[in-house]
C-alpha cells in the first residue's frame, strides 16, 4: 500500500514537471516568434468576422455560431493605424473587406483613424469580393476601391430589428410581470407586446436617421458624390446592380480580381510578381510596439464591455469590477483613469456599486474620463455619469435613463399545461416572494413598482450630480429615451465628440503625462477557456450544429432571464443593420 501511495505521488510530481517544461517551451517559442516589421511593409486590415473592443476568449454563444473570434480587435486596429501614420516602415494600408461585424461607433473610430492616417500622404487601397455596408463606409476613404468583377456593393440604409417574445411566451404559458419608469423605457416591450409602441418607434427612427446621416456623410465626402446619389443607391438596391453600373456610379474605382490587386500592391513596393507581400496584421504590429510599464506612472484604460451583472464570468461583473476600480484608485502609479464603456446596461444594483467605486477613485484627486463606444446606455450611462468628462462618438447610443422590473410567472406552464400543482405553507403573506410558480399579488406588484421608482430616483440623482444639473432637468430628457452621441452632446449628457484616442490625449494633458503611457485593464485572460470550449464542443457531438445569429440572440435573452436581477437599468434589445 505504501509503495502504491509513493508511486502515485511520484507520478503526480513527474506530470507536474512535464507540464512546467511544456509551458516553458511554449513561452520560449512564443518569444522567439515575435513578429518583426520589415521596411516597406503594408498594414493589413482584414475586416472579417466579429471585431471586439479587445481580444477576449470566445464564449459558449460564439461557439454555437461557430464564431470563435477573429485575430483582430478594435483596440489593435485603431492603435496600429495611428502608429503606422508616422512609421517609416509602413508604406500604406490594404483593407481586405471580407465582411466584419462591428457597431456603428466602432466603425466611426476606424474611419477617424484612417482620416488621420491619410494626412501622412501614404496610400490606402481596399478590395472586396462583396462590400457590406459597414465595410464599404470604411473602405470609402481609400485612394482606390477595388471590386471583384463578379462582386457587389451593399448600401441599403440603416434599420433596426427588435425581437418580440410575447407570442412565444404565450404559447409555452409564461407571463412576464413588468413594472417600469419612463415612457421610452422600451426594453420590456418585447415581453409585453408583439410590436413597437409609438414612443419606441419614434426614438428608434430618430436614432437610425442620425446614424445614417453620419454613414452616408462619410461616403458622400469620400467618394465625391451627392447625398441624393447615395440615397438612390440605397433605395434602388445597388447590391443587385451589374458591376459596370456600380463602376459608372463612382461607387468603386476599378473592377479587378484579387490577383491583380495584389500585383498592384507589389508594384507600389517595387516587388517582383513571385515575391510575397509584406502584410502586417494590426495584432502583429502592436506586438512590436513597446508597452507602457504598469509599475511606472501611467494612464489606466479600464474596459467595461457587455451586460452589467451582479456576479458571474462574462460582461461587466459588479463583484469583479468594483475591486478592480478600488485597486486602481489605490495604485500610486495610476495617474488617471479612462473608463471605456460599451454596454447597454443591466443590473441596477451592480451599476450603483460600480458608480460608488468610481466616486472613490475620484476622491483620490485623480482625473476620471469616460470614452463611450457603440453604446453606453441605461446602466452603461449610470456608471459613466460621474466622470469629470464624457466623450462619445457621433453614432454612440447612450442615455436610456430609466429602470424596469421583470419577474416571470410560470404558473400557466406548470399548472395549466403540465398539470403540476403546488401547495404553499408560509409564516407571512409574502414569505414565498418572489415565486416564479405563482403570479404576483396586487400588493407585491405595487411594492415592486415602488422599488423601481426609488431606483429611478436614485439613478436620476446620480446623473444630476455628475452632470451638474437639476434632477428635474434630468427627468425631462430621461424617461428611458435612447440618444445618439451627437444628440446627447447637444443635451449635455456628454461633453465632447471624440474617440478613445482623443479621450486619452485629453486626460493625459490634464494629468501631466505622455499619452503613450497607457496600460489596459482588466488583464486579458489567456485562451485556455476558449480552447477548452472548442474541444468540449467536438466531444459533445454538436460540432455540426451551427445556430444563426437571431437564434443565438433569442437563446441568450432567455438564458439571461434565469439569472437576471429583478430590477434592471437596460436599453432595449435591438439589431442595427
Amino acid at each position: 500500500m505504501l509503495g502504491t501511495i509513493a508511486g502515485f505521488w511520484i507520478s503526480i510530481f513527474l506530470i507536474f514537471m512535464v507540464c512546467v517544461s511544456v509551458v516553458g517551451a511554449l513561452i520560449a517559442s512564443g518569444s522567439d516568434n515575435k513578429p518583426v516589421v520589415a521596411k516597406h511593409s503594408i498594414l493589413y486590415l482584414k475586416l472579417d468576422g466579429e471585431i471586439p473592443e479587445r481580444m477576449q476568449p470566445a464564449d459558449v454563444w460564439q461557439m454555437l455560431q461557430n464564431v470563435e473570434g477573429g485575430t483582430e480587435s478594435l483596440d489593435d486596429i485603431v492603435k496600429s493605424i495611428r502608429l503606422a501614420k508616422d512609421d517609416s516602415k509602413i508604406e500604406g494600408i490594404f483593407i481586405d473587406a471580407a465582411g466584419s461585424a462591428m457597431g456603428a461607433a466602432s466603425r466611426e473610430e476606424v474611419v477617424e483613424a484612417l482620416k488621420e492616417f491619410k494626412e501622412s500622404g501614404k496610400w490606402v487601397y481596399s478590395y472586396a469580393d462583396a462590400y457590406s455596408q459597414g465595410d464599404y463606409m470604411i473602405s470609402a476613404l481609400s485612394d482606390s476601391i477595388y471590386l471583384n468583377p463578379m462582386g457587389s456593393v451593399d448600401v441599403h440604409g440603416v434599420a433596426s430589428q427588435v425581437p418580440f417574445f410575447k407570442g412565444l411566451l404565450d404559447k409555452i404559458g409564461v407571463k412576464m410581470q413588468v413594472v417600469r419608469v419612463g415612457t421610452f423605457k422600451s426594453a420590456v416591450e418585447p415581453f409585453m407586446t408583439t410590436e413597437m409602441s409609438p414612443a419606441s418607434r419614434l426614438q428608434t427612427q430618430v436614432m437610425i436617421d442620425s446614424m445614417w446621416n453620419y454613414m452616408s456623410g462619410v461616403i458622400t465626402s469620400s467618394r465625391k458624390v451627392s447625398e441624393k446619389e447615395v440615397n438612390f443607391w440605397a433605395d434602388s438596391l445597388i447590391a443587385m446592380w451589374p458591376q459596370n453600373r456600380v463602376l459608372d456610379a463612382n461607387a468603386v474605382d476599378l473592377l479587378r480580381y484579387r490577383r491583380l490587386v495584389e500585383k498592384r500592391l507589389r508594384y507600389e513596393l517595387s516587388l517582383d510578381d513571385d515575391e510575397d507581400l509584406p502584410l502586417v496584421l494590426p495584432s502583429e504590429y502592436m506586438m512590436t510596439q513597446k508597452e507602457a510599464n504598469s509599475d511606472k506612472r501611467h494612464i489606466a484604460v479600464l474596459y467595461a464591455v457587455g451586460d452589467i451583472v451582479d456576479s458571474g464570468e462574462g460582461g461587466i461583473v459588479g463583484n469583479r469590477m468594483v475591486p478592480e476600480i478600488i485597486q486602481l484608485a489605490d495604485d500610486k502609479n495610476v495617474a488617471a483613469l479612462v473608463l471605456r464603456v460599451n454596454s447597454g446596461g443591466g443590473s441596477a444594483f451592480a451599476s450603483e456599486q460600480i458608480w460608488e467605486a468610481l466616486e472613490y477613485f475620484k476622491s483620490k484627486n485623480k482625473p476620471f474620463y469616460v470614452s463611450m463606444g457603440d453604446m453606453a446606455a441605461s446602466g452603461g450611462y449610470y456608471i459613466s455619469c460621474g466622470a469629470d468628462k464624457i466623450y462619445a462618438d457621433h453614432t454612440t447610443l447612450t442615455g436610456s435613463i430609466g429602470v424596469f422590473g421583470l419577474i416571470p410567472d410560470f404558473s400557466e406552464l406548470t399548472t395549466g399545461k403540465l398539470g403540476l400543482a403546488f401547495s404553499t405553507v408560509q409564516t407571512n403573506a409574502n414569505a414565498a416572494f418572489p415565486s416564479l410558480l405563482t403570479g404576483l399579488t396586487p400588493s407585491q406588484l405595487q411594492a415592486l413598482q415602488g422599488s423601481v421608482e426609488n431606483t429611478y430616483d436614485l439613478f436620476t440623482s446620480r446623473v444630476a450630480k455628475g452632470r451638474g444639473i437639476s434632477q428635474d432637468s434630468v427627468k425631462v430628457i430621461a424617461e428611458g429615451r435612447v440618444w445618439t452621441g451627437g444628440a446627447a452632446f447637444g443635451l449635455g449628457l456628454v461633453d465632447e465628440i471624440g474617440s478613445l484616442d482623443a479621450t486619452v490625449k485629453a486626460i493625459a494633458e490634464i494629468a501631466g503625462i505622455n499619452a503613450d503611457k497607457v496600460v489596459s485593464y482588466p488583464v486579458v485572460e489567456d485562451k485556455f477557456f476558449s480552447q477548452f470550449l472548442a474541444e468540449a464542443k467536438k466531444n459533445m457531438n454538436i460540432g455540426n450544429i451551427t445556430l444563426d445569429a437571431n437564434s443565438v440572440r433569442i437563446l441568450r435573452t432567455l438564458d439571461r432571464l434565469q439569472t437576471m436581477n429583478p430590477i434592471q437599468a437596460r436599453m432595449p434589445e435591438m439589431r442595427i443593420e
